[in-house]
């Protein structure tokens, strides 16, 4: 009988050891997760108390801002002026849900615990004036967001523009999209049934965030990667193949046709002009196993961008499935298992314009106090160094002649030399479904700005093109920009 009790004794002291010990890495390890989990909904009671910093955007339009309420527990609403413009940079801040976004990732910033306390404000809590939040300036322009969105209309898409030495975003659109009021509202029930309508909407699919988060076979906008590997790797430009309308690689029965069934070939600089589909898998095919894989990786790929919201990587079909030159023929006109974010691509671009280099995204300018004085301020930083400057100055060329006289003339401007590549690319069971593409910047000599629209489900037909669908809003952010940067 006492070894049953012993064993019973021993038995409940491991337990009460497991129990206090789990407790204690509660307490220890985990205690500053779980009070900044974005459920914490005693945090967040806590946080409405305090004087919540503003967004903006750089020309000084309010995005997001908290005003008093008489509420005696939640003294401020959070509101969001501009509603859908911005909400998939700004997010939203919910009892119920959360902050997301923006809202989520500077939150200690917006809450004043961001780490810069100036004088100022320890003489306010001094004397009792309470914490206040500070204020994020993006570096968009509301009349390019806005110019990016009714260029977009009522399509589902995306549109990601930034300056290709800075990194600093103009313009960055996802569609459909959400308004944050009907999240951050004070009413538990009309939060709940928000939430319910957005997350039912499976058609539209509005708090996906297709501008960082969603992927999409690029189509041949990816062909200035395949031009990059085979330029980095000592393939000269002058590199020809005959004419053709039809490719067939090796180790597969499947053909590889150009669009519309035409028939094109020439050296780089022409393949590239009318996007020919048979240039460029040949071209990959006959290439070394590694070249495409190692430079779309120098561009960004497989890693996820260091953007302040949160970004997804774009995928490359895997190592052992790129040695295959027909798997390579298929992924070097951006189809097979290749897929990019519009934010990616828009890195692709600002890569060419910038020498070579990628810059580190950045959607934050600068970071200003209650009382508008700047406390911290971002500065420009590379990536990547994806390709040499020789490279870079010679796909930037190809892409010029490709503004001017191919596929992406809708993309141009009067008076300013445009660099563009379009893409269409095959989607569905069936290839019926199209992704429309265009990456670009501008102006040519001196890029301000560098670009990249999707089109998501453009639909079949000789219309739905990338140069059809995607150059023209391409066209119309770049005047936007120009109006307002006088480039």
């Amino acid at each position: 009988m006492n070894r049953q009790i012993r064993a019973v004794g021993y038995t409940m002291l491991v337990l009460f050891g497991v129990v206090f010990m789990n407790l204690s890495w509660l307490q220890l390890g985990r205690a500053e997760q779980l009070a900044n989990h974005r459920a914490n909904t005693r945090l967040l009671l806590k946080e409405y108390a305090l004087e919540r910093g503003a967004i903006r955007s750089v020309n000084g339009d309010t995005l997001a801002v908290s005003v008093p309420t008489p509420d005696s527990q939640l003294k401020s609403l959070r509101t969001y002026p501009t509603e859908g413009l911005f909400a998939h940079i700004t997010g939203y801040y919910s009892l119920r849900y959360g902050r997301e976004r923006l809202e989520r990732s500077y939150n200690g910033e917006l809450t004043g615990k961001g780490g810069v306390v100036t004088m100022q404000d320890l003489g306010d809590r001094l004397l009792g004036k309470g914490q206040k939040g500070d204020t994020l300036v993006l570096s968009i322009d509301t009349s390019v967001q806005q110019a990016a969105s009714s260029a977009l209309g009522g399509r589902k898409g995306a549109v990601v523009a930034l300056d290709p030495v800075s990194g600093q975003i103009l313009a960055f659109v996802s569609q459909p999209s959400f308004d944050p009021n009907q999240l951050s509202q004070h009413s538990p029930q009309g939060q709940q049934d928000a939430w319910v309508a957005l997350n039912q909407d499976e058609e539209n699919t509005p708090l996906v965030n297709r501008a960082s988060r969603g992927t999409y076979p690029p189509g041949s906008t990816f062909k200035v990667i395949t031009a990059a590997a085979a330029l980095e790797h000592g393939i000269g430009a002058d590199t020809s193949f005959p004419a053709t309308n039809e490719y067939q690689p090796a180790q597969t029965d499947r053909v590889i046709r150009n669009f519309g069934g035409s028939t094109c070939g020439g050296d780089m600089a022409s393949a590239l002009t009318v996007s020919c589909n048979t240039y460029f898998a040949r071209l990959a095919a006959e290439m070394p196993a590694g070249y495409l894989e190692e430079t779309a990786k120098a561009f960004g790929f497989t890693e996820t961008p260091p953007l302040d919201i949160s970004s997804v990587a774009s995928r490359l079909p895997d190592s052992d499935d790129l040695k295959s030159p027909a798997f390579r023929a298929l992924s070097s006109i951006g189809q097979y298992s290749v897929a990019a974010t519009p934010l990616q691509m828009a890195l692709v671009a600002a890569g060419i314009a910038n020498s070579g280099r990628v810059p580190v995204p950045k959607l934050v300018k600068q970071i200003e106090d209650a009382r508008g004085a700047v406390v911290k301020q971002t500065s420009a930083e590379t990536w990547k160094e994806a390709v040499s400057p020789e490279t870079a100055s010679i796909i930037k060329q190809m892409m010029i002649n490709v503004a001017a006289n191919g596929t992406a003339k809708a993309a141009s401007l009067p008076g300013v030399q445009v660099a563009a590549k379009t893409g269409t690319a095959q989607t569905g069971e069936t290839g019926d479904e199209s992704i429309a593409w265009t990456i670009a910047f501008a102006p040519a000599d001196n890029p301000r700005i560098a670009i990249a629209v999707m089109v998501e489900g453009a639909g079949p037909g000789s219309d739905e093109t990338g140069g059809r669908v995607a150059a023209p809003i391409v066209r119309q952010v770049l005047q936007a920009h120009r109006s307002v940067a006088g480039w």
